[in-house]
């Protein structure tokens, strides 16, 4: 689906399917130097489960134009723009990684448009490796290398794509190679600039289903479980031997937890 937002066409993918009238919907958002490609194996697991999906690339990503935006909250705030064009009161959020504090920050501000929230290899805050942050802006090449390498957990280093053809590692590089040669070092600073992690946790009122990665280098899951902890109504999955790009490293694990959540 493309669509005009603040003067630039963005691209939001639907898992191939059009909106179905009085089907819920379920807002895939996702992690820094990402594209809706991070979530490709749940937005059609879901379309084909009976939901409306929205996958959007913001600004500057994938296949959106535009200039990647410069923090947390003006992202949430471009969520809500895009859900108020599109006419959507309501929806189940889910967030990735900066995805995840995107969706908290908007469970948080704009309550009334979440009916759930899933929160996925993120925490209430993700600092960011100084060299990381150096790299992507001077030689983003070797970050997005680097990141790569510490996203994917020791199982997908070595074993096979549940995607028949990929290699995990060489569909990472490829995905964030397909954004404005900004877009890493403009995540990475929106994500280290966040704070406000804590005060919106205290905030939210609706269920929440927290999806952790056992092995994850870059959201540790002790910082996850301090954000399930603070939390009222947080259900926790950990997905033991999975890394920090846990939706395509253990799609099944991801899409049978969400199932079962919706469910309820």
């Amino acid at each position: 689906m493309k669509l005009t937002v603040h003067d630039n066409q963005i691209h939001i993918a639907t898992g191939g399917r059009k909106a179905v009238a009085d089907a819920p919907y379920i807002i895939f958002l996702h992690g820094s130097g990402q594209s809706h490609l991070s979530w490709v194996l749940q937005t059609r697991y879901f379309a084909y489960e009976g939901y409306n999906i929205l996958a959007p690339d913001f600004p500057g990503h994938g296949l959106s134009e535009g200039v990647p935006l410069q923090s947390i909250a003006e992202m949430t705030d471009w969520v809500v723009d895009v859900i108020d064009q599109l006419g959507i009161e309501k929806a189940v959020i889910a967030g990735h990684s900066q995805g995840g504090l995107v969706a908290l920050d908007l469970a948080a501000r704009y309550a009334s448009r979440v009916e759930k929230l899933v929160l996925v290899a993120t925490a209430l805050s993700i600092p960011v490796n100084d060299y990381l942050i150096t790299s992507s802006k001077n030689k983003a090449q070797a970050a997005i290398t680097m990141m790569t390498g510490w996203g994917h957990g020791r199982q997908a280093h070595f074993y096979d794509n549940s995607q028949p053809g990929f290699s995990h590692l060489g569909f990472g590089r490829a995905l964030m190679a397909g954004n404005v040669h900004t877009a890493l070092h403009s995540d990475l600073l929106a994500c280290n600039a966040y704070h406000d992690g804590p005060s919106a946790a205290e905030k939210i009122s609706m269920p929440v289903l927290a999806v952790l990665a056992g092995a994850d280098k870059m959201t540790p899951l002790k910082k996850g479980k301090e954000m399930v902890s603070a939390i009222t109504d947080c259900l926790l999955v950990v997905v033991e031997q999975a890394g920090h790009m846990l939706p395509a490293e253990e799609p099944d694990a991801v899409n049978g937890a969400l199932k079962e959540f919706l469910k309820n």
